[in-house]
């Protein structure tokens, strides 16, 4: 453990159930607001939750629904898993008024006006700790319906927090016959809401980042039915800890459906905020010792951010190479230069499309290094300026210096002359545009052939890779399922494109509206590119 390591607080375990229920319009949740202490979380609006307290392990043989050994199991913990679930119903009970609880007879609970006074007055005593969950099921007769409460998420506070949480998210219909009620203390308000109206309101509700995410994740069913059968499928509940990063809007938690949040965990494992979510033009990042990328400013529906180029080397020569260095601008070539700590002695291109490739021969006139990579067979679209001192074919391995290789590796598809490379000393593959982060690569005949992309894709998943370097975004994470992920995504566009063939017949105008209804028109021209190159795949195959 490093110093660093042992300043960062570990994360107390902690507890929030989700309550929802069936309106008119769709699902609404219960949100309440927090009271104003001076703290992060002053002001916001939360669900029902609180840390798991000693005494509720206690309350564990009233659970009914849920074994430990079934709860251990579901939250992928040795033991105690159990005392998530009574603290959860604790903590919704205190905050809420809303207990998940059957009588006696096992039936749900039943709350006439004398239970609810006798309730009321546990909700106090509960809060401070001066009572317990097991003394309120003891005395009421009650055990509580741990099997109400559905495992949903799993949540971590990042390092570097003054309090850090461990939290189990559980979602739960809201309990028949009961209203909730916020305890006026610690919540000072509540609110029935839509999860799309809380996340849309034009007077904004303040939402914690956990809070945000279940709302989004709640609008995308119907009914509480659908929500809870989904929750209840046989699934993993990955654990998510925010990074923070720096941007636009400030620093901020970033979450991992964002594009940096893979290279933000790489870069600033202990979440002090020192790089960016977006990527700047002609700001280089250090992404290791031997990497740094530097972003051309040609960012477009296209290109994403931008193009990337990489500087590879660092050795002891101090040494370095230029993997794509963009289009032919000399801002960018500036910016790249500006960069490099040492000389720069090899380009390489990975194709030579126009965002790509143009700038080698401005960056050798700087440099004299030498341009390495491959002639495309078919022009069109292609950098009619690109002369390569070195032609590449595939299989050729390169030491930039000291400890710093690079192996080629030929992978046509996208491009006909597409080349990735591979830092064998960080399992880093440059991947240009065989692999993009922020969109789907377009497929664009004669240069660009659907089974030849299909058949790369599926040799790199026989490569050692840790990390992939995209032409365009951050970088990317587990390779492997980078690259099946791809091919499952082409494979199921093929399927669109043989069903609408047996609907529509081949009419392409007809057949890019049915498989491409997903994708906004204004792609349309792109997508119509690739819509041919699973044509021309499929014919080849032939019928069957």
């Amino acid at each position: 453990m490093t110093s660093n390591d042992a300043n960062i607080k570990p994360p107390r375990p902690a507890a929030t159930v989700v309550v929802v229920r069936d309106a008119p319009l769709g699902i609404e949740v219960l949100l309440l607001r927090r009271a104003e202490r001076g703290d992060l979380n002053s002001g916001a609006w939360v669900f029902p939750g609180g840390l798991v307290d000693a005494a509720d392990r206690a309350a564990l043989p009233f659970c009914r629904g849920v074994d430990p050994a079934t709860a251990d199991a579901r939250l992928g913990v040795a033991e105690h898993a159990l005392d998530y679930w009574a603290a959860a119903v604790r903590e919704c009970f205190e905050e809420a008024g809303l207990l998940y609880a059957r009588g006696r007879d096992g039936a749900p609970l039943a709350i006439d006006a004398q239970r609810r006074e006798r309730l009321e007055a546990w909700r106090g005593p509960l809060q401070r700790g001066e009572r317990s969950l097991a003394a309120l099921c003891h005395e009421e007769g009650l055990s509580l319906a741990a099997d109400e409460l559905v495992y949903f998420s799993h949540w971590v506070t990042p390092p570097g927090r003054a309090k850090r949480f461990d939290t189990r998210f559980f979602i739960a219909r809201a309990p028949a016959g009961q209203d909730s009620s916020h305890d006026d203390g610690e919540l000072v308000e509540q609110l029935w809401i839509a999860p799309a109206a809380a996340l849309t309101r034009s007077e904004p509700l303040k939402l914690m980042t956990p809070t945000l995410k279940t709302l989004e994740a709640i609008a995308r069913f119907a009914d509480v039915d659908a929500l809870l059968a989904w929750a209840r499928e046989e699934r993993a509940v990955p654990l998510i800890q925010p990074q923070i990063g720096t941007g636009r809007e400030g620093v901020r938690p970033v979450t991992p459906d964002e594009p940096a949040y893979a290279e933000l965990k790489r870069l600033d494992p202990e979440c002090r905020g020192t790089f960016s979510y977006e990527i700047h033009p002609a700001l280089p990042v250090r992404l290791s010792p031997r990497v740094i990328r530097v972003t051309a400013h040609n960012g477009s529906v296209m290109t994403g951010p931008g193009t990337n180029s990489y500087l590879v080397g660092g050795g002891p020569r101090n040494e370095w190479a230029v993997i794509d260095p963009g289009p032919a601008e000399p801002v960018h070539i500036d910016a790249i230069l500006a960069a490099a700590p040492g000389a720069i002695h090899w380009i390489f291109a990975t194709h030579t499309h126009l965002d790509h490739s143009p700038g080698c021969a401005l960056l050798k006139a700087r440099t004299g290094a030498r341009v390495h990579g491959r002639i495309a067979a078919h022009p069109e679209w292609q950098d009619a300026s690109f002369a390569p001192d070195v032609m590449l074919e595939g299989g050729e391995r390169f030491a930039i210096d000291d400890g710093v290789t690079l192996s080629v590796l030929h992978t046509p598809g996208h491009a006909s002359n597409h080349l990735c490379y591979r830092l064998d000393e960080e399992k880093t593959l440059f991947t240009g545009d065989h692999v993009m982060q922020l969109s789907t690569v377009v497929i664009n005949p004669p240069d660009g052939d659907m089974a030849a992309y299909l058949a790369s894709l599926r040799a790199l998943t026989r490569e050692d890779l840790d990390w992939l370097a995209p032409g365009h975004g951050f970088l990317i994470e587990k390779p492997r399922a980078a690259f099946e992920k791809i091919v499952a995504h082409r494979l199921a566009r093929e399927a669109k494109v043989v069903q609408a063939l047996d609907e529509v017949g081949d009419d392409e105008a007809a057949l890019l509206a049915r498989v491409y209804a997903d994708v906004p028109e204004r792609m349309h021209p792109m997508a119509l590119r690739s819509l041919r190159s699973h044509l021309i795949k499929l014919r080849a195959q032939g019928p069957g």
